[in-house]
């Protein structure tokens, strides 16, 4: 008999499914509504765990505003198009691409109407 692994209780989590198809198309839609042009709904995780994954939906034109990077992240490019930007260097990232964001400070901007999904995993 092999052993099996065991998962201590405090870190399972019951599978569950989410289309992020569908939560960009919300959001992109919610973003669209309002003033400021854009929209996010976490899709997993938050301040009780290490990684969160939200989905952030700008309208183009629109820019998450320059911030630091508060751990290791991505941007997983759900829809449309975005430019990453980090002092010099920048990068363009469409439908399907993954970014990833340096360890510096850093802001988004949507060059047309877009999702992403962006995962934070906290140090």
């Amino acid at each position: 008999m092999q052993p099996r692994h065991v998962v201590p209780a405090e870190r399972t989590v019951p599978l569950q499914k989410l289309s992020l198809d569908a939560l960009a198309r919300e959001q992109l839609e919610a973003a669209r509504r309002t003033t400021a042009g854009r929209a996010a709904r976490t899709a997993f995780g938050g301040h009780e765990h290490v990684m969160r994954q939200t989905v952030i939906a700008l309208c183009g034109g629109q820019q998450l505003a320059e911030h630091e990077n508060p751990g290791e992240a991505t941007v997983h490019v759900l829809r449309g198009r975005v430019r990453l930007v980090a002092g010099d260097a920048s990068w363009e990232g469409r439908q399907g691409d993954l970014l990833i964001v340096p360890p510096r400070s850093h802001h988004l901007d949507a060059i047309e109407d877009a999702a992403v999904l962006l995962t934070v995993a906290k140090r």
